[in-house]
């Protein structure tokens, strides 16, 4: 089983999308180096003001790359460091380098943040050789050794939580797309059942009187070009949507014409207030689901979330391309402003964007919040 979890770290691969280097990562290098340059020109047991820079300088700079290339940051910084202080032991210096090589710390960090579980395991190696060579160069007691193992122990492995979360994160957000999949291809799968079922009962009555009554066949066949036209338009939005193998619920799917039962007092909650404007009969089946669900999940998001709120608005306008929901209530929001990354919004996002449509979720510019989804008649091709 510890054979096991060591052969997993160390075919750990790299966390995708590492952030490039930006000016925070500049202004870090900017200011370690005027700290170093006025530590150097304070303190008086240097010897080579000049040699000591250049040394930190190689030391530093590394930062700019700790990831992208956090393993090469930490073999050029610790490897430097490594060197200098094996020169030290032989040549029996004492004197020491700038006290702002402390900030190799960081390296510690990003090298379990976005390294490679081979990468994190020879770096740290390196890591540790370095402590070793530098406590003889410097020889200090048991308590300052163990804090200095200590410190960049921790930054590893603060490193090392900061990823596992992220990758958590990442999974639940990937889970969460997937059940709206799921949920979506399920509705799509039963209605293209029905106008498959209805298109197959419509043909065999077409056939039963085609003989006797050919006016009367003609009439099926503009019934069953119909009910094909409208299957092939479900059946673009299908392709690609995972769906689960489950057996399919032929209940009919709420849609728009029931958003009315969102309306009304719920028990301690806000009033809700629902507002249908424009044509809604010739709604595809997924779109007619899709409008009900975003509605729903919002009401349900502003009576849970919404702290104060007295007025919840569910408002549809419907033209000839498109339709468009938005969902406001009036409360203070739990969350901090900006924080929309709940997995029912996720959701919710997901479903609109694969019915090839927007939406957008976030405070209003006084209180309150509000939800808009704009989409097509139409629906997309996936």
């Amino acid at each position: 089983m510890l054979m096991k979890a060591l052969r997993s770290l160390w075919a750990e691969p790299r966390p995708p999308d590492p952030p490039g280097r930006g000016w925070r990562d500049w202004a870090l290098v900017a200011m370690l180096l005027a700290w170093s340059v006025a530590e150097a020109v304070l303190r008086e047991d240097l010897a080579s003001r000049p040699l000591v820079l250049l040394v930190v300088l190689v030391v530093l700079a590394p930062l700019l790359w700790r990831r992208s290339h956090p393993l090469g940051a930490v073999a050029v910084s610790f490897g430097t460091l490594t060197a200098v202080d094996v020169a030290r032991i032989l040549l029996g210096e004492e004197a020491g380098l700038l006290f702002s090589i402390s900030a190799v710390s960081v390296l510690a960090y990003a090298l379990f943040r976005w390294g490679a579980g081979r990468e994190a395991a020879v770096g740290l190696g390196v890591i540790l050789v370095w402590l070793v060579i530098t406590h003889v160069a410097d020889p200090e007691g048991a308590a300052e050794m163990v804090a200095a193992y200590g410190f960049f122990l921790f930054a590893a492995a603060l490193g090392a939580a900061v990823r596992y979360h992220a990758k958590t994160r990442t999974r639940e957000i990937d889970e969460a797309k997937a059940r709206e999949r799921e949920q979506l291809a399920r509705d799509l799968h039963d209605t293209v059942a029905h106008h498959v079922s209805g298109i197959a009962i419509q043909a065999q009555a077409g056939r039963a009187v085609a003989a006797s009554h050919p006016e009367r066949a003609t009439e099926v066949l503009a019934v069953i070009e119909d009910a094909a036209s409208r299957t092939l338009t479900e059946l673009r939005t299908m392709v690609g949507v995972l769906r689960a193998t489950e057996e399919a619920d032929f209940a009919p799917r709420p849609g728009v014409a029931d958003l009315e039962r969102l309306a009304g007092d719920a028990e301690g909650g806000p009033q809700v207030h629902v507002d249908l404007l424009g044509e809604f009969d010739d709604l595809s089946p997924a779109l007619d689901a899709a409008l009900y669900r975003l509605a729903q999940e919002s009401v349900t998001n502003a009576r849970r979330h919404a702290r104060y709120a007295t007025r919840v608005t569910v408002r549809v306008v419907g033209n000839p391309e498109r339709v468009q929901l938005t969902v406001e209530d009036d409360g203070v929001p739990s969350t901090p402003v900006g924080n929309a990354s709940g997995y029912g919004l996720i959701g919710m996002r997901e479903r609109a964007t694969l019915l090839g449509g927007t939406f957008h979720a976030g405070p209003t510019a006084g209180r309150g919040w509000r939800v808009e989804a704009m989409l097509p008649r139409a629906g997309t091709a996936l």
